[in-house]
């Protein structure tokens, strides 16, 4: 297998940076050694939550610990109309469709529809296509009506297009691994404060940024299900992926932003050096 990896780091700027995005970036960072390609990705499309301050601090942290990178760092959220056209092909092939559902439709009709609550492997609740069986005359009105919609992918309809029976990623240092994208149901790939969704703009870009080794944490391991399927419907080049453990805190929870992990900076403002917080952080250069 190749040694001349393209990697990238690619955090989302809700936050400031933590030990486990350390750990995550050099871990890229590491495997792009060699001869390859170390890219940094700022994935902004929350137009919500995603803040510039978050940005500059996040550009700061990484340049303080001795991150390098090459020049050049891609925002998702210039690249809005690449996404697009993404969607303007599943749409052309029939394979979204618009969403009117709610979250909290989405509950109540899952719990309604099936005799306990579905979830898919990665906890969220298993969309029970309401809005699948919808005819296009009332779409179109719905749409027209200013009705809000997402727009998801049709699993069942994606994954008899695909060429094999049996979709599968590759795994450096443990080959083909059999991944199963339907267990997911049908994705959300665009909604209205995201005009698209975080599996869209991740497997569009990695391929378009040429991508070669897609580092990430367990915790993705099962949706890279759902990536797989689209790189395969898309025809995008299928990368090598390579996952690493998460960091956790002493109760043993992954750390994250929304718990409220100690960030980079206070570790900065308290007097850590560079070499400390890599060392915290389990990072050896």
């Amino acid at each position: 297998m190749q040694d001349h990896w393209v990697t990238r780091f690619a955090p989302s700027p809700t936050g400031p940076l933590h030990l486990g995005h350390i750990a995550a970036a050099f871990f890229a960072r590491r495997h792009a050694d060699h001869g390859g390609r170390f890219l940094l990705r700022i994935e902004d499309i929350d137009t919500v939550r995603c803040r510039e301050v978050f940005i500059r601090e996040a550009l700061d942290d990484l340049t303080w610990t001795g991150l390098r990178w090459e020049a050049g760092v891609l925002r998702q959220s210039e690249r809005f109309p690449l996404y697009q056209q993404t969607l303007d092909a599943l749409r052309h092939e029939g394979l979204i469709y618009p969403c009117f559902c709610s979250r909290a439709d989405v509950a109540r009709e899952a719990a309604a529809a099936f005799s306990a609550p579905h979830h898919a492997p990665d906890g969220s609740l298993l969309y029970p296509g309401t809005c699948r069986h919808l005819d296009e005359a009332e779409r179109a009105q719905r749409i027209v009506a200013g009705e809000p919609y997402a727009l998801r992918l049709d699993a069942q309809k994606a994954l008899d297009r695909l060429s094999t029976p049996a979709l599968t990623y590759q795994e450096l240092n443990r080959g083909p691994v059999v991944c199963h994208p339907g267990l997911f149901g049908d994705v959300v790939l665009a909604r209205k404060d995201t005009p698209a969704s975080y599996h869209l703009c991740v497997t569009h870009d990695d391929a378009a940024q040429g991508v070669t080794l897609v580092t990430r944490g367990e915790e993705l391991r099962d949706v890279t299900a759902v990536h797989r399927l689209l790189q395969e419907l898309m025809k995008w080049p299928e990368p090598v992926y390579a996952f690493h453990p998460l960091l956790i805190d002493s109760a043993g929870k992954k750390l994250s932003k929304r718990d409220g992990a100690l960030s980079i900076k206070a570790m900065r403002e308290s007097g850590m050096s560079p070499e400390e917080v890599r060392k915290a952080a389990g990072v050896t250069l």
